[in-house]
């Protein structure tokens, strides 16, 4: 990547940083003026917010919200305040939080049997296994926990791939990336990365890993050449980096670039995946088929780490007994969990509801974009927006906005410092929408 892209990103998140530092003691004090509490006693919020930061790394820095239960699109405060989920756990939770069809599969099967391990059968995952290839339309799946261990084994399912059918030379497999991707947090994926705050001081990286500007034909055309490239990892919408939606026909021609050069297209769909963007697969906005398919978050509903990476025979038997595997990947909880995820997203028309929904989302955010200078831009497909929000002229930001969108009940998060992410649970309806859309308008307005 050209060393001033580089130095844009690196102060870009500087930016980001500075704008969301806050002193302890304006963390912990109430985000709204009639949360309850006395000159000598805490909130419970104050608290939870204490113990965290005494206790708990300082790896985060999270709205000073407090939440204790969650239904639907709500969530409850440990005072008692309900807020609308405009979050949904970074797309975890489409189908709403604890939906009871998946806490029924859940609870019934923790009662039973909860893990054995793939030292021996158990009689749930080939149930799961062929429930979900069957979903999604592949032969077979390897199941995984976290959205960074599914990319993890597609990494790995690639340079396999790569040696032992494409003929590469030992050691010598390259994977190609985008830049503002987002994969996951462990060394050979902050590797691909070009974010600072992700990179900096966990070096050495991890070789052969290229990396190049996303929504660039040209650039993956160039990339391409390169003959041992055995996969092109990308995000179908970079969800991280601010909702970024590549021009149309982009991901079809990045797929036949790939087939024309014997490279394997690998999807990465755990954000983008399972009915937020208005399809069950983002892919399916341009009508392809990831030859690797990665899949987490929503897979469980938020219940569960599920995740999975789904692939034909030609890829997947590249990897053999003993090869690749995990202790939890796969056990009887998760295939449960998993098959009531997707059941409810087909049986609850999630998909065709996020497609209206963000329909009607983009169209009023639409009329702040029109009616303020400051509010830029709207973007996204499905349930899974961003408005980008510039400084106001007094220093508040994105993430200021956020707070005052938190005291007036709806909880939504800023990302790279001038954008917010708007992505509710997918079981949201038209009036709970309008309800949602009023409240942005008029915190934008005061805001202003």
């Amino acid at each position: 990547m050209h060393p001033a892209e580089v130095a844009k990103i690196a102060q870009r998140r500087l930016a980001q940083r500075l704008c969301e530092q806050r002193t302890f003691a304006a963390v912990v004090m109430p985000i709204r003026k009639t949360m309850p509490t006395t000159k000598h006693q805490d909130t419970r919020s104050q608290r939870a917010i204490k113990l965290e930061s005494k206790f708990g790394a300082h790896n985060y820095h999270p709205l000073p919200v407090v939440l204790e239960r969650g239904e639907g699109v709500f969530l409850w405060d440990v005072e008692g305040k309900r807020y609308y989920d405009f979050l949904s756990a970074y797309s975890a939770v489409n189908q709403g939080h604890c939906h009871p069809k998946i806490i029924a599969a859940l609870t019934e099967q923790a009662k039973k049997l909860t893990l054995t391990s793939r030292a021996f059968f158990n009689d749930v995952l080939g149930e799961y296994e062929e429930y979900v290839t069957g979903f999604f339309g592949y032969d077979k799946v390897l199941p995984m926990n976290t959205g960074a261990e599914a990319v993890e084994t597609a990494m790995k399912l690639a340079r396999k791939w790569g040696y032992k059918v494409k003929g590469i030379p030992r050691d010598q497999a390259r994977i190609i990336v985008c830049s503002g991707n987002f994969h996951g947090r462990t060394i050979s994926i902050i590797s691909a990365s070009v974010d600072p705050d992700a990179r900096a001081d966990y070096g050495p990286y991890t070789p052969g890993i290229d990396v190049i500007p996303y929504d660039n034909l040209p650039a993956l055309q160039r990339a391409l050449e390169h003959p041992h490239v055995a996969a092109f990892l990308v995000e179908p919408i970079q969800g991280e980096a601010g909702v970024m939606v590549p021009h149309a026909g982009y991901l079809k021609e990045a797929y036949e670039a790939c087939k024309a050069r014997n490279v394997l297209f690998m999807a990465d769909e755990v954000q983008t995946g399972i009915g937020r963007t208005g399809k069950l697969l983002a892919c399916e906005h341009e009508g392809i088929r990831p030859d690797v398919l990665i899949l987490g978050k929503a897979l469980s509903g938020g219940v569960y780490p599920v995740s999975a990476v789904l692939a034909n025979d030609d890829i997947m038997l590249t990897i053999k007994p003993g090869e690749h595997g995990s202790t939890f990947g796969g056990n009887p909880v998760a295939g449960r969990v998993g098959i009531a995820a997707l059941e409810v997203i087909k049986e609850e028309k999630l998909t065709e509801n996020a497609a209206k929904l963000g329909e009607v989302f983009r169209a009023s955010m639409q009329k702040l974009v029109d009616e303020f200078g400051w509010v830029t831009l709207v973007r996204g497909k499905g349930l899974l927006n961003a408005v980008i929000i510039e400084p106001r002229k007094d220093g508040r930001t994105a993430w200021d906005l956020c707070l005052l969108l938190a005291e007036h009940g709806l909880l939504a998060k800023p990302t790279h410092g001038d954008i917010i992410r708007f992505a509710p649970p997918l079981v949201m309806n038209r009036q709970q929408l309008d309800e949602c859309c009023a409240i942005i308008h008029q915190c934008v307005k005061a805001f202003h």
